[in-house]
């Protein structure tokens, strides 16, 4: 069974291993989320060259995980399993990408909406499937959403300023969210 997580990479070392198509759309999201990306590779694809990451043109070493916080391997399963090697020996995690055996994380398919994140995962059993969840997820969440987190924002400011029980909390947002759809459903 697998713990899920959400991690806060900004400013943070996050190494890929690869340089190729794969790899580019790792490097985009991590980049998105601030990390400081370091890129190793023998080749390195035009696209993740434009990027704002330090790219080496070169083969994986065990000592380039040193200093990272997460590692992505995006490369052949030989190269993969020197890089969790390298990882588990300096309790680095390794997402593998379509290489469940020779990683230590997994990373989801993901739904990002309005602050809203749902990652998906299937043990790096069925990305495919993953994806397709992901997918229904993005047509079912609704359109309010934004709505929906401001409100919940300022409600839990409120909460936290009068101290009220974490038990009693999610109620009163039903509550709250409920009266959301009467105004809108209510004709002015």
């Amino acid at each position: 069974m697998l713990f899920p997580v959400f991690l806060k990479l900004a400013g943070r070392r996050v190494l890929v291993v690869g340089g190729g198509t794969v790899a580019a759309g790792k490097i985009a999201g991590l980049v998105a989320a601030g990390a400081s990306v370091h890129v190793v590779a023998p080749e390195v694809r035009s696209e993740i060259a434009g990027l704002n990451v330090r790219i080496e043109r070169r083969a994986f070493r065990d000592s380039d995980v040193d200093g990272a916080w997460y590692v992505v391997a995006a490369a052949p399963p030989h190269v993969n399993r020197a890089v969790l090697s390298a990882g588990e020996s300096r309790r680095v995690f390794v997402n593998a990408v379509d290489d469940p055996q020779h990683a230590s994380a997994y990373a989801g398919g993901v739904v990002r909406r309005e602050g809203v994140t749902i990652a998906i995962s299937t043990d790096g059993r069925a990305p495919a499937l993953a994806g397709l969840l992901r997918e229904a997820f993005e047509a079912w969440l609704p359109a309010e959403i934004d709505e929906w987190m401001k409100a919940a924002d300022t409600a839990r400011r409120a909460w936290k300023s009068q101290s009220v029980p974490m038990e009693e909390r999610r109620p009163q947002l039903l509550q709250l969210l409920n009266e959301l759809y009467d105004r809108k459903s209510t004709p002015d």
